[in-house]
């Protein structure tokens, strides 16, 4: 599985973003999909997850209330729809997939597939 993120950019606080994760391999709607993101100095930060059917999609606290993931599975896509950014959501957005089929988890320690990160960055 092959994985690249990409939507970023620069934006100003309360703008909104979508992130888009394509995926590749014919497999690729069997997987659980995480969104995570990583600032300068900081640890790397679960932000939201979601299952190959779409359903029952987990997500940190700290952005539940902004953040939407979904998921196209004919297009092997992955998306993170946010809202209302703040400018300490400034940093590197991943998006990653577990080893196994049919699994997600909040903790990136679970996921082995990473794309290439996208760069979001909020100004006041």
């Amino acid at each position: 599985v092959q994985l690249q993120a990409s939507g970023g950019g620069s934006v100003q606080a309360g703008d909104s973003l979508r992130l888009s994760c394509i995926g590749s391999g014919r497999w690729f709607g069997s997987y659980g999909v995480g969104w995570f993101r990583q600032a300068p100095g900081k640890d790397r930060e679960f932000l939201a997850a979601i299952k190959w059917s779409g359903d029952s999609p987990l997500y940190a606290d700290s952005v539940k209330d902004c953040f939407t993931i979904s998921r196209d599975n004919a297009k092997n896509a992955v998306f993170l729809q946010m809202n209302s950014l703040k400018p300490e959501d400034t940093a590197v957005y991943y998006c990653a997939a577990p080893e196994t089929t049919n699994t997600y988890y909040t903790s990136w320690r679970w996921y082995r597939y990473w794309g290439k990160g996208t760069l979001v960055t909020v100004s006041s």
